[in-house]
């Protein structure tokens, strides 16, 4: 959470809201703060190692040393992975990254990134999913400062027995990230088991699960490619994609001076969201690679079977525009702003 350095003692965001209002004169004291950087993966992984990090060099850099940010990673602060958005509520931590979906069904209007094959690149989703963000979801999110918005690149099935088709998928238990990537390994005949990702490793060695669904850029830090032996992807198509928000405790936000405000609201936004999603997509490539090094099995499932997928996922959308519908929200109008907004991003890049 937001503190003093030692020279001041520790302070939590209401006194240092008071503290910057009255002792203006001390500016260069009474402005430098830490901040708290809370997240559930490694520190190596790349979301920390390419995204996250970067994000907090450039806040320290940008303010001239005057903000410090202190990174915990594999929920270091305690807690559980889906108990991170609501420490940025109550500023147990003061910036944390969290999936969305791990408070299901909480953040309904984000879902719309989720549906299954809604998504064809992650910048194009990531630009679209910040404009929604400042256009529609706000309300969702009204107890956070919100830093950034995006997905990764395209899901992927990694089994310990090969799928080249749904049938393939009965009896098989897979780890599934979200609530409607559960809903997608029933309707595709598997029996979805939901956890954190960080708890996959272990529930393979341990033949809890057969497999587990999740993009290749993640990969390497959990080990997939040497507790499976097969990865099925999609050509031309993502299966699937996750929502992430990178969200800031909204006290720890207000009682930074002005100028300082300023350098957070200049790392936060469309361009960083973009960069976040697109960051996750690239270095799907590496965790590819070293599969293919290893010798595993990649099967690409070609355009022309995807549609028997699609088929059988179709009932998702009908059904959750029938959920929107119950909380008060039009899920079709939300599918189709999602997609124009991707397909302007993809014309114009």
């Amino acid at each position: 959470m937001m503190k003093r350095r030692p020279l001041l003692g520790l302070m939590g965001g209401a006194a240092l809201g008071a503290l910057s209002l009255g002792l203006s004169s001390s500016a260069a004291l009474a402005q430098e703060v830490t901040l708290t950087l809370h997240h559930f993966l490694a520190a190596q992984a790349n979301v920390p190692t390419h995204i996250l990090d970067v994000w907090a060099d450039r806040v320290e850099e940008d303010s001239e040393g005057r903000i410090k940010v202190d990174r915990y990673p594999s929920m270091q602060l305690g807690g559980t992975p889906g108990e991170l958005y609501d420490q940025a509520v109550s500023g147990s931590a003061d910036v944390i990254w969290t999936v969305v979906g791990l408070t299901p069904g909480r953040f309904p209007s984000t879902e719309v990134f989720e549906l299954p094959f809604m998504v064809t690149d992650a910048r194009a989703a990531s630009h679209a999913y910040w404009t929604m963000f400042e256009e529609s979801m706000q309300e969702e999110f009204a107890d956070v400062k919100m830093i950034g918005t995006w997905v990764h690149g395209p899901g992927v099935i990694h089994t310990e027995d090969p799928v080249t088709q749904p049938s393939d998928l009965r009896g098989m238990q897979l780890r599934g990230p979200s609530r409607l990537t559960v809903q997608l390994l029933e309707a595709l005949g598997a029996t979805p088991v939901g956890m954190p990702i960080a708890q996959t490793p272990e529930s393979l060695s341990r033949g809890v699960i057969n497999g587990a669904v999740m993009p290749w850029e993640v990969t390497p830090s959990l080990r997939i490619p040497e507790l499976v032996e097969n990865h099925t992807e999609f050509e031309g198509e993502m299966l699937y994609t996750v929502t992430f928000v990178l969200a800031m405790h909204q006290p720890t936000y207000d009682a930074l001076p002005d100028d300082l405000k300023a350098v957070i609201d200049a790392n936060s936004g469309l361009e960083f969201s973009i960069f976040a999603g697109g960051t996750q997509q690239d270095y799907d490539a590496p965790g590819r690679e070293m599969a293919e090094e290893m010798g595993n099995n990649i099967i690409t499932i070609p355009a022309e079977e995807v549609a028997e997928w699609k088929a059988l996922a179709e009932p998702i959308y009908d059904r959750w525009i029938a959920d929107m519908e119950g909380r008060g929200k039009d899920g079709q109008a939300l599918i189709d702003r999602a997609r124009e907004l991707m397909a302007e991003y993809e014309a114009a890049n």
